[in-house]
């Protein structure tokens, strides 16, 4: 599996209009709270939960499946507040998933951490880059902001048993 960049992350759905600019950040860069929220090798979904106090849900906003790969524009969403908490685009390498796995991934209605804690796949994330990122009117939109304010995210690939299998992009609500 080869590593993507954001741009390819973000080339995986064309014409999508939600492409922000952004810059590469060392981690000890990252203002808090982000960092504590970005900078960990946990499961976005968990992090995400604890700091917002509750369970959080997916909205799919478009997915595709290429053979055996299988990417997903994603927010996931405070179940009590319904506010937006984090923006992902994740692409999967269902190969690497035993089948009770590719099918609760492609039923779009749970969150990817949830799916692989659940179901006990064995795997180790790995964060390989940090990102300051300045929103674009989408995020703007989503995130309920008038002006634009920097945001932080991060790249990462969540390996099953020692092999790569899903690169992510998880940008966390400003």
């Amino acid at each position: 599996m080869k590593v993507l960049t954001l741009e390819d992350l973000f080339a995986l759905f064309p014409g999508a209009d939600d492409r922000p600019s952004y810059e590469l950040l060392a981690a000890e860069a990252i203002p808090q709270p982000y960092r504590d929220l970005l900078v960990h090798e946990h499961h976005m979904t968990v992090t995400v939960e604890a700091f917002h106090g509750g369970p959080v849900e997916v909205r799919v906003l478009a997915s595709r499946l290429d053979g055996e790969e299988y990417s997903r524009r994603i927010l996931l969403i405070h179940q009590a507040t319904s506010k937006i908490v984090q923006f992902g685009i994740v692409r999967i390498d269902l190969t690497m998933t035993p089948s009770a796995v590719r099918e609760a991934i492609l039923s779009q209605r749970i969150p990817l951490g949830r799916i692989l804690i659940e179901h006990d796949v064995l795997r180790r994330i790995e964060p390989t880059a940090y990102l300051r990122i300045t929103p674009g009117p989408a995020q703007l939109a989503w995130f309920g902001l008038e002006q634009p304010a920097p945001y932080y995210g991060r790249l990462a690939i969540i390996h099953f048993h020692d092999q790569p299998a899903v690169e992510l992009l998880e940008v966390v609500a400003p």
